[in-house]
């Protein structure tokens, strides 16, 4: 099986300041492993690395995506290629209906296009799964959303483009107990087509809805364990320890 994300001594710095080193990691087609780690151990920074934000500054012996050189590809262009990340911080776009952004991204990503009403009956699938009304697709995007409909559409933006990496940065965060199981089945939907996971998270419940493969525990800017998903149990229950 062919890795779909290799990562081998990566290094990562932002305004000459390290943040990430030595990190090394490998994620295979289907593979759900999850980030752990307090506050500032570079979680997100890894996770954006990834996705290509400009802002870090990036080293490494080999940082690759199904077989292509990520050092050698910009946001759009990893995009392009499958990964999705989602925003911690939602962009409200007052006036840019839902739809018209959802039907957007799945013609740039699909090489078949779908016209609109092709993509609302698609679209009406995806909402199924998140038990959200298909009018939620008038509105504008973000605009006035709560706190747990900004997360349902990061959600029904990763279900649209159907990427081959999803990366999660705390999307449980705030959640309650019932959208944290919807989350979960949209989650295991995708991967039963495929999809990788990178899920970082502070609490161990959400993981109780999916299966993992690996649990890494990020500390100063380095993964200082691996395990099963004993090593989030433990997390969980004890804390990060010193």
């Amino acid at each position: 099986m062919h890795t779909m994300l290799k990562i081998k001594h990566l290094q990562v710095a932002i305004a000459e300041k390290q943040i990430l080193s030595d990190i090394s990691l490998e994620i295979f087609p289907g593979e759900s492993h999850v980030l752990m780690g307090k506050n500032g151990a570079g979680k997100s920074t890894l996770a954006q690395s990834i996705m290509g934000n400009p802002l870090y500054s990036v080293t490494a012996e080999e940082f690759s995506f199904a077989g292509q050189d990520l050092r050698e590809l910009d946001a759009s262009q990893r995009a392009q290629l499958g990964i999705f990340l989602s925003f911690q911080q939602a962009l409200e776009i007052p006036g840019l209906k839902l739809s018209s952004y959802l039907r957007m991204l799945y013609n740039k990503s699909h090489s078949k296009a779908l016209s609109p009403v092709a993509f609302r009956k698609f679209a009406a699938e995806k909402l199924a799964l998140l038990e959200m009304p298909t009018d939620f697709l008038s509105r504008s995007l973000n605009d006035g959303f709560s706190g747990g409909e900004k997360k349902k559409t990061e959600i029904l933006q990763m279900l649209v483009l159907e990427p081959k990496l999803i990366i999660l940065d705390e999307i449980d965060s705030g959640l309650d107990i019932n959208a944290i199981k919807l989350v979960a089945k949209a989650i295991q939907s995708l991967q039963k087509q495929g999809s990788s996971l990178l899920m970082i998270t502070h609490y161990e419940r959400i993981l109780q809805n999916l299966s993992v493969d690996r649990v890494h525990l990020l500390q100063a800017g380095q993964i200082l364990q691996s395990g099963d998903r004993k090593l989030a149990e433990s997390i969980e229950n004890q804390g990060f320890q010193n």
